[in-house]
């Protein structure tokens, strides 16, 4: 197919035609950083009466309609409206055979607040995807989609953040963030396969081996969480954050007690470059009773 872009193509963007060179969108919307966006793609034909006609129109604007709904996207237009653009769209650029893309995109919202207080989990109903359909370990955009929807789905219900479990139902991650608890002085993290390699897991694994604390890394069921005596989520923006409480159970040990305190300490010493001081308690390497 012929490319019809160049710099006299017309598009329409928010209820405006503009040039597509002159086009702006905001550099900190999340379509751009996450992939958050629907689309859909329409063709255009010259028909036998020489008249310029869009095929099977309104079904296609009633499935972007849905997309929009159900990624809980802003949408405010008809059919009518965008089938009416598009037809002004194919007329200032003097085309009939076309394919059409219409695009709905996220605005601006990206932002950065540093975490004060201990979170409330909430277990997401949306799942990690499928490694075996994803190069998972890859930090990729349009991954973050389903990261997207499991944050808004758990703040929507009062939480602050969303927990992800894998495709067998075994915890995985966070929407931007790698998983520890701790129980009985051990800490334990989902192994890799299912979740991102995080560079600041990596560095508390790290420093587990520097403090002399037992981590193992394996397949841990929410329950096994549940049961767990603390947890807390690490990240590059989130740094080493604790958990309040995951769903309505709350973890019983006290957070400036715990091993997990400890780490988060060490973490903000190695970032900051001091030494990094020994924790006073031993762990004991066991989940039995989790």
């Amino acid at each position: 197919m012929a490319s019809y872009y160049n710099e006299h193509t017309v598009l329409w963007l928010n209820g405006e035609f503009v040039k597509a060179s002159e086009a702006k969108m905001d550099l900190y919307s999340q379509s751009l950083h996450y992939g958050y966006s629907v689309f859909e793609g329409i063709r255009s034909y010259k028909n036998i009466h020489g008249e310029t006609k869009i095929f099977k129109a309104q079904e296609h604007y009633q499935r972007l309609a849905e997309s929009a709904r159900l990624m809980n996207m802003p949408y405010k237009w008809t059919a009518d409206e965008l089938i009416a653009a598009n037809y002004e769209v194919l007329k200032r650029n003097n085309i009939q055979d076309a394919y059409i893309r219409p695009l709905v995109y996220a605005p601006a919202n990206m932002s950065f607040a540093r975490n004060t207080e201990l979170l409330r989990i909430k277990t997401s109903s949306y799942q990690r995807p499928n490694p075996k359909g994803f190069n998972i370990q890859a930090k990729a955009g349009g991954h973050y989609v389903n990261s997207i929807l499991a944050s808004q789905e758990a703040r929507s219900t009062g939480y602050d953040e969303a927990l992800l479990t894998d495709m067998n139902g075994f915890i995985a991650e966070g929407p931007g963030a790698n998983i520890f608890f701790e129980k009985s002085g051990t800490l334990f993290t989902p192994a890799l396969g299912n979740i991102l390699p995080g560079i600041t897991r990596a560095t508390v694994l790290e420093l587990c081996k520097e403090l002399d604390i037992a981590v193992e890394e394996g397949q841990y069921t929410p329950a096994q969480l549940k049961n767990a005596d603390t947890a807390f989520f690490c990240g590059t923006a989130a740094e080493v954050i604790g958990w309040e409480s995951i769903d309505e159970t709350k973890f019983p040990k006290d957070w400036n007690e715990s091993i997990s305190k400890q780490i988060q300490t060490a973490y903000k010493e190695r970032v900051t470059e001091k030494e990094i001081k020994k924790p006073k308690v031993k762990s004991k390497n066991s989940l039995a009773s989790a």
